[in-house]
């Protein structure tokens, strides 16, 4: 399993950060999953520097650019610099902010071409009788596939977000047998889009109202590979909970 602990503005001083970081060390040297942090951007390098733990990092987002006279933004290059080895690539929440399917396109070969692990975030906004939100998240992992190689396609981590189910409690948002099609209908385009036998091992997310007591039901209902945690993994008795409900070494 593999958490990815989005901590979007919700931390906002060094010394906050640096508790959550310590939780999540000693978390990690038993927990069966493995744990990725993703702080604000000027907090991933004080953290990110020099660690030598089982805890990797991610950047929240990486720019369109490759750098130059552009005031305010951050490179792929510059997040590798900082010590992140994923990033996140079209968020909801970055999406609403104006990043379109050509944008997270273009901003998933920039991380590729760093050397940043993408985790694609991928969700329909409202769940149809008709099924047509599968084809709403086949052509949102298409169009970001679109400038990628095979060899980068292989590389990304895809994040089922369904916006419809963030900020519901877990008896209200999705259940283990619709994430359990999700992930297979994922799995069904990845293997459409990766030639060869890449496709089996990319790795399927899921992020959306996810709580201690409905994601260990979820993990083990649904062949899902891990999670993309937000509010609840700067919570540390929380995030805690969590990890430890996906299971550690005694």
């Amino acid at each position: 399993m593999l958490i990815v602990a989005n901590w979007k503005a919700y931390v906002e001083d060094l010394a906050k950060a640096k508790s959550l970081f310590a939780i999540s060390k000693r978390l990690a040297r038993k927990a069966r999953s493995a744990l990725v942090l993703a702080p604000p951007a000027p907090l991933l390098g004080a953290l990110a520097l020099g660690n030598k733990s089982r805890v990797a990092f991610a950047a929240q987002d990486v720019s369109l650019t490759t750098g130059g006279a552009l005031t305010g933004e951050v490179t792929a290059a510059a997040y590798r610099a900082a010590g992140a080895t994923y990033t996140i690539v079209g968020h909801s929440e970055r999406r609403a902010a104006g990043d379109t399917d050509t944008i997270v396109a273009e901003k998933l070969a920039r991380a590729c071409a760093h050397n940043l692990t993408p985790i694609l975030c991928v969700g329909e906004r409202e769940r149809d009788s008709e099924g047509r939100y599968l084809s709403f998240v086949r052509e949102e992992i298409t169009a970001a596939f679109a400038p990628l190689t095979a060899k980068e396609r292989a590389k990304v981590i895809v994040a089922y977000e369904p916006l419809w189910a963030i900020g519901k409690t877990a008896a209200g948002a999705i259940g283990p047998n619709d994430l359990a099609e999700m992930v297979l209908y994922i799995r069904k385009v990845l293997a459409e889009l990766v030639p060869g036998r890449g496709h089996s091992r990319a790795l399927v997310l899921y992020g959306g109202s996810v709580e201690a007591g409905n994601i260990a039901v979820l993990a083990a209902s649904s062949s899902v590979d891990g999670f993309l945690i937000g509010h609840a993994s700067v919570d540390p008795a929380t995030f805690a909970e969590l990890v430890r409900e996906l299971g550690v070494d005694k």
